[in-house]
């Protein structure tokens, strides 16, 4: 990640050189300041991301250097020393960081985001954040959630995998090398070249090969980011040999090459770029080259070309010697402020929030950082051994205090995870004596005007909740082999009744998260009336026949979403489902129309091209199924209903809402297109709002997991409903 190594040490006449490098604290002052800018949002530099991958090549290196150094001075590498020097490097600050956040999201954030820091530190101590994230990252309904305080962990859970394995295989090759040849150093930096080769070209084969197939993972991935640190590595392994054969004009050159393609990245990479496939090469080899370029700078600063000069002025040296901490500050400041707010920041308030990280990083490095590398303020102790202990002893006691205070805040944010009223009935409510109010006949209907009408009360949160307020978020619907969100899945798994044989009565739901929410309810219809169904559902795929952009910070043309739904509409029709309902949220932010112009959510043209796109759909599904419904989305809030309901001081009117209106238009459209096409429309808005306002907590049962998705829990309670509206269950007459 940030925390390379310190730049410390001697060797013997004609070994490595490990001096003190002006210039490599110069750029990772350049790579930290990107990182922190892209994440505050400075629009021109859109691929400041690049800045982590600089600082795995400058690790590869630094690390690299010294174990060689070692192998050169004394003929081996002792692992005990090399962990304890890591230790001491990483773990004080890292601690301190890890411990405020989780106690500053226990404080500020809602119960669940807190409680999820706290498993987000778990990982984050074990060097196994990447893991996590990588985990959390491809879960589509984690996407509405804003990120993790603790996230940036990853890059250094990244590196210390890395560094699990490299000295080790470092050792195998010193090994190979001999003991004979071990100091002239020829054939073991051959054994090593050959090593770091093939690792290099095996990760950055799998790197590319998995971004185009898992972007997420990828990224996240240390086997896709172990060829970074190997370039770093390379560099150190052949720059004894270049320096005396660089002349400074080249070395010049080389450097403003290098600083150059980081600069390219930085400001032509964004979200939508394909990273860390092909194009991390671009910043990889800059930060090799800039390393490469300022080989041999112990000479006099009068001899090194201005580039690298530049890199070694002051300022830049002062934040490069902050950079690790400020790397560990920036982003638990950016983020827990946004997640407390449920916004945004402003520009002026990101401003804020990195000028606190850079005074925090200021006292970090001298109160911390230093006196812990040190053992005292200003001086680099040899490995004695009780040093070495005492460095191996920072790790357990790293563990012992992030899980004493993740226990703390586990409990004081779980003890918010509970109400104190009783459940709401129309009864208890009240509405039955408010004047001008009739209660429907309906039992769902009038749940719901009573539970907005406590909720207008700002009566308290029922004491028992379905489902509980800590598993809501993971309420969602299981789709089993067929998670459509895979572009590559492209099979059919029947549900409900399976019977396949010609007088099998089939269901189909078509459409996508919005139309899976929806699976509990139409399972208990398939069980009550006897039908398969299948649910063909892709995440964030609107089944309108639009081609839309595949995110909303993506203006790429989506077209596997295109390819999915053509392939639905091909099972549908081999299929001839006896019921087929179409259940989608409208399309993405920006739609691609024929004539090769895109539409925005600001656009005019935009209800009438969404309407168009779903009576186009309805075209071609009614000469294939023997009946089509619409089920019209279900109105969706502003807030996260979770982190709504999670924090303190809540009661039931906090989190009453109005519909956004975006979702109401889109919504509307294609209700539009269902009048024009004669398709039978359900709106399911009367048993989730009255009056224009809708409660989260209807009863006792929580009826949104997120802003815009229904519990499986209520979903399920609604199957009664839903199923006498398609007229597949008797109402209660028809049962009397």
């Amino acid at each position: 990640m940030l925390t390379g190594a310190d730049q410390t040490g001697s060797a013997s006449r004609g070994a490595l050189r490990p001096s003190f490098r002006a210039d490599i604290q110069g750029l990772r002052a350049v790579a930290v300041l990107v990182v922190v800018a892209g994440h505050a949002g400075v629009p021109f530099l859109t691929g400041g991301f690049v800045g982590v991958d600089v600082f795995f090549v400058i690790s590869g290196f630094l690390i690299t250097r010294l174990l060689l150094v070692e192998v050169q001075r004394s003929g081996r590498v002792s692992l005990r020393a090399f962990y304890a020097r890591r230790a001491r490097r990483i773990l004080p600050a890292a601690t301190l960081v890890l411990a405020v956040s989780v106690v500053a999201s226990a404080i500020w954030l809602s119960a669940l985001d807190a409680l999820s820091v706290v498993t987000d530190a778990v990982w984050a101590v074990f060097f196994a954040a990447n893991l996590r994230f990588a985990s959390v990252g491809t879960d589509y309904f984690a996407q509405e959630e804003a990120a993790s305080p603790l996230q940036h962990y990853w890059s250094l859970a990244v590196e210390e995998q890395f560094y699990l394995g490299w000295p080790l295989l470092l050792l195998a090759c010193v090994g190979l090398a001999g003991r004979r040849r071990r100091q002239e150093g020829t054939l073991l930096l051959r054994t090593l070249l050959g090593a770091l080769a093939v690792l290099v070209l095996a990760s950055s084969a799998y790197a590319v090969l998995l971004t185009s197939s898992d972007p997420v993972t990828a990224y996240f991935s240390t086997p896709a980011r172990a060829w970074e640190l190997g370039v770093g590595a390379a560099v150190a392994l052949v720059g004894q040999h270049v320096e005396q054969r660089l002349p400074t004009a080249a070395r010049g050159i080389l450097a403003l090459a290098g600083l150059t393609a980081i600069g390219v990245a930085c400001v032509a990479y964004d979200a939508t770029t394909a990273f860390p496939g092909s194009a991390a090469l671009l910043p990889v080899l800059g930060a090799g080259a800039v390393l490469l370029s300022g080989i041999g700078t112990s000479a006099p600063a009068a001899r090194d070309p201005w580039p690298v000069r530049a890199l070694g002025v002051r300022p830049l040296r002062v934040v490069g010697d902050w950079s690790y901490s400020l790397y560990l500050w920036h982003w638990p400041l950016l983020v827990i402020p946004g997640l407390a707010l449920e916004r945004s920041l402003t520009a002026s308030e990101s401003v804020a929030a990195v000028s606190a990280a850079l005074l925090l990083a200021g006292v970090t490095y001298h109160l911390v950082e230093n006196p812990a590398r040190s053992g005292r303020t200003g001086r680099h102790p040899h490995q004695r051994p009780r040093t070495v202990r005492r460095g191996l002893a920072l790790y357990p006691a790293s563990v012992v205090v992030v899980a004493l205070t993740c226990l703390a805040a586990h409990q004081y944010a779980d003890s918010r995870l509970t109400g104190s009223g009783a459940p709401i009935t129309v009864a208890n409510s009240g509405i039955t004596d408010a004047p001008g109010v009739t209660v429907s006949d309906d039992e769902t209907i009038a749940l719901v005007q009573a539970s907005v009408f406590a909720a207008r009360e700002h009566r308290p949160l029922p004491g028992e909740l379905r489902p509980d307020l800590a598993q809501l978020r993971d309420d969602v619907p299981d789709v089993g082999e067929c998670d459509y969100v895979d572009d590559d899945v492209r099979r059919l798994c029947p549900r409900g009744v399976e019977d396949t044989g010609p007088d099998a009565r089939t269901i189909v739901v078509l459409g996508n998260s919005h139309g899976r929410m929806w699976i509990p309810a139409f399972e208990r219809i398939a069980e009550q009336g006897g039908y398969t169904t299948y649910y063909l559902v892709k995440p964030n795929c609107t089944a309108a026949d639009l081609l839309v952009n595949e995110l909303d910070d993506n203006e790429t043309p989506w077209q596997a979403c295109s390819d999915f739904r053509e392939w639905a509409v091909e099972q549908i029709d081999a299929l001839e489902p006896d019921l087929t309902v179409v259940s989608t949220s409208g399309p993405n932010a920006i739609i691609y129309t024929d004539d090769g112009s895109t539409v925005n959510k600001r656009d005019p043209r935009r209800r009438e091209v969404t309407e168009d796109g779903f009576a186009d759909l309805f075209a071609r599904l009614l000469p294939l199924t023997r009946r089509l419904v619409l089920l019209r989305d279900v109105p969706k809030s502003e807030r996260d209903a979770a982190t709504c309901l999670t924090r303190s001081g809540v009661d039931l009117g906090t989190c009453l809402f109005t519909p956004v209106s975006d979702q109401e238009q889109d919504s509307a459209d294609s209700m539009a297109a269902a009048r024009r096409m004669g398709v039978e429309a359900i709106d399911p808005t009367p048993w989730l709002c009255w009056q224009d306002q809708c409660p989260l907590v209807i009863g006792d049962v929580l009826s949104y997991r997120d802003r815009g998705h229904l519990s499986a829990q209520y979903a399920g309670i609604l199957a009664d409903d839903l199923g006498r509206r398609l007229g597949l269950w008797p109402t209660a007459a028809d049962r009397d």
